[in-house]
């Protein structure tokens, strides 16, 4: 017997679908605001802004780049998490950072990220590099490990903060290498690699694009590159796997992500849009010049759970490494 309660349930969920719907089929009617949680000029916001042009000319409507740097990505992402669920805010999150800030922020940040956003995409990856100093003696990552063993107060390690990709890597080198090395943080990769050219640091896990130019120029020696497979934009440099370390494969992903109830139709209209601009090989191209290698396209739940693994994973390297917010 169907009861009143039950009739006006499956009436209010009638229709809060159907205006979802209704909403979708005129999305976007107005400009669209991808908030970046960094300042101007960094990956996230050339891949952004990139994006948002192929968007704007795939969607037939402005998206528009919102800058909103401060507290190691927090405030930006925090703005996102509390807007209106209703596709006109974006974030191009860097999910690798976010994932680690969950838990070196955890019972300081006001938002979750996995209750409070809805993944749109992940959408491209930034591989990592393990470069040295000339001055350090060795030419392969096993030739590090044997040097750091036998050096263990000369050996350091830089990295653009405590929660960043690149240290996070470092310390699944030290890990799996049975190490541990100096940590000197700094605010950023570009004082970082200064130091590091310098020699005022011995090595650091780095992201290619950064790295790049001092290793065409002579000035770091690369040792492995973190991914699964050799990168074109370093051809003869061994993988970490090669290289006997298949547990370091780290890179600094980039996702779209939307404020959590955002309707599922929009979601899925923004989804299929970024996967016809990801498989188009002149956006490869693109991002590629960028240092940016496209993702292969992925369905929200995909999304959703490959961000959910990223915050378990590095949960784990956080506990066992003891690593704190500085």
């Amino acid at each position: 017997m169907i009861t009143l309660s039950k009739t006006l349930k499956w009436a209010s969920l009638t229709l809060a679908l159907a205006a979802g719907l209704a909403h979708a089929q005129s999305y976007p009617n107005r400009p669209v605001k991808i908030v970046v949680p960094f300042a101007a000029g960094g990956p996230a916001d050339n891949y952004a802004r990139f994006m948002a042009q192929r968007l704007g000319e795939e969607l037939k409507q402005s998206f528009v780049i919102d800058n909103k740097p401060g507290a190691g990505s927090i405030i930006g992402t925090d703005l996102v998490a509390k807007s209106p669920a209703d596709g006109y805010t974006l974030l191009m999150g860097a999910v690798t950072s976010h994932s680690t800030m969950a838990t070196l922020e955890k019972g300081k940040l006001r938002y979750d990220l996995l209750k409070d956003f809805t993944p749109v995409m992940i959408v491209g990856s930034v591989p990592l590099v393990v470069v040295v100093n000339p001055n350090v003696p060795v030419r392969t990552l096993k030739g590090l490990v044997e040097y750091a063993k036998a050096n263990p107060d000369k050996m350091n390690y830089a990295s653009s903060g405590a929660g960043a990709p690149q240290r996070m890597g470092a310390e699944i080198f030290q890990k799996e290498a049975s190490i541990k090395i100096t940590h000197v943080p700094y605010k950023g990769s570009g004082p970082a690699m200064t130091d590091l050219v310098a020699g005022q640091v011995n090595m650091m896990v780095e992201t290619v694009p950064a790295a790049l130019p001092f290793i065409t120029s002579g000035q770091l020696r690369p040792l492995a590159v973190t991914t699964a497979k050799r990168i074109s934009m370093l051809p003869d440099v061994p993988t970490t796997a090669e290289s006997g370390m298949p547990a370091l494969e780290v890179s600094s992903t980039f996702g779209v992500l939307a404020p959590v109830g955002t309707p599922m139709p929009i979601v899925d209209q923004l989804n299929s849009a970024i996967a016809k601009l990801l498989l188009n090989p002149e956006v490869k191209e693109a991002f590629l010049k960028q240092g940016v290698y496209a993702a292969a396209p992925t369905k929200p739940k995909q999304s959703a759970e490959l961000l959910a693994s990223e915050v378990k994973r590095w949960e784990k390297v956080i506990r066992e490494a003891d690593i704190k917010a500085e």
